[in-house]
């Protein structure tokens, strides 16, 4: 269990409305006045069924959608206040993410997908190589660095993207089903991962998940139901 209080994000009134042919008013009310409060270091499992916006509010905290209303502030900063290129750097240096698809350039090796988001921020891939390595090797990949992803396993292509995830030293990790699309074994594996450099790291992790072994493991579990949230 983390052991500070203080907060590293705060999601105040969030709610989420798509058009749609359905629902009152052709609107697809998905989110209804989300209130949150992170803190830094711990482990939030988001659970609930599918549809009750547990990907949208794991989306608009990583600033990847914008809220219909509602606020979204990291450490005293309101990102949605941000114009689209300030908020696109404040994403790429802050937050990693980790998806169910891993979402790997196959034309590339596990050290230079790692290493995308410090390139994306203009350093070179000689500046950033031996962080990249070191990442590799802690994900236990230290074989495979040269390795390009579809000469990889469904278990590495996710840890590459773990690291990936880690290489700009976000402090807000935000991981969406990052085991779905994994067999058991390897399931089990990538959560032990994310948990253990969690630990070691400080960082704090977000996960949406369906896998109530990984949920049980969290700091704390965040239940969404119909749109907001039914517990904690």
């Amino acid at each position: 269990m983390t052991q500070t209080g203080e907060s590293v994000i705060e999601v105040r009134q969030v709610t989420k409305t798509f058009p749609s042919g359905e629902g009152r008013d052709g609107k697809l009310i998905v989110l209804r006045g989300i209130s949150l409060d992170v803190r830094r270091g711990e482990i939030i499992a988001v659970v609930g069924a599918s549809g009750a916006g547990k990907s949208t509010l794991l989306h608009i905290i990583g600033t990847l959608e914008k809220p219909t209303s509602g606020s979204v502030v990291y450490e005293g900063a309101d990102v949605f206040a941000m114009g689209d290129e300030e908020l696109a750097r404040f994403r790429n240096r802050r937050i990693g993410f980790i998806f169910q698809f891993h979402h790997l350039l196959p034309e590339f090796t596990a050290l230079e997908n790692v290493a995308m988001p410090a390139l994306i921020q203009g350093k070179k891939l000689s500046e950033v190589r031996a962080l990249s390595m070191d990442l590799l090797r802690e994900v236990g990949l230290e074989g495979r660095i040269d390795q390009k992803s579809p000469r990889l396993s469904g278990g590495e292509q996710q840890r590459v993207a773990v690291a990936r995830a880690l290489v700009n030293s976000p402090k807000v990790i935000l991981a969406d089903e990052p085991s779905g699309n994994l067999d058991s074994e390897n399931a089990r594996n990538l959560h032990r991962l994310i948990w253990d450099l969690s630990r070691n790291r400080g960082q704090t992790f977000i996960v949406v998940t369906h896998n109530e072994s990984l949920a049980r493991q969290a700091d704390r579990i965040i239940h969404i139901a119909d749109g907001v949230i039914r517990g904690q």
